[in-house]
């Protein structure tokens, strides 16, 4: 089992930026790969970014060089920097992780954090 708890959700204007954390406890070590999804109003659950145990990224095309994902392995506590933050980006954000080389199983979630887009 893993727990997750996200923070940093909130205001914040067009062109704005802002931090979500990600806080993961329980059986850390089975983690394969973690990420962010999001849902926006009247909007279907859209895939944010992912990082896997290497390092390495993948976003949507729609926060590409905009958003960022990173971990600190120490905290284990995973990130989302949010710049140059658009109306569309306003959703509630989940944090996710999987313990599953493929996903389709050992998939983890948060509660959810609300970030709103406003000037």
């Amino acid at each position: 089992q893993v727990q997750l708890v996200e923070s940093g959700g909130g205001l914040v204007q067009p062109g704005g930026s802002l931090r979500l954390s990600c806080a993961a406890s329980g059986s850390i070590f089975s983690i394969r790969q973690m990420g962010w999804y999001r849902r926006g109003p009247g909007k279907e659950r859209e895939l944010v970014a992912t990082i896997i145990n290497d390092g390495s990224t993948n976003y949507a095309d729609s926060v590409k060089g905009r958003f960022t994902i990173s971990r600190d392995n120490a905290k284990n506590t995973m990130y989302l920097q949010l710049n140059s933050v658009k109306p569309e980006d306003m959703a509630v954000y989940y944090c996710w992780v999987t313990t599953s080389p493929l996903g389709n199983y050992g998939n983890y979630w948060g509660q959810g954090t609300r970030v709103t887009v406003s000037s």
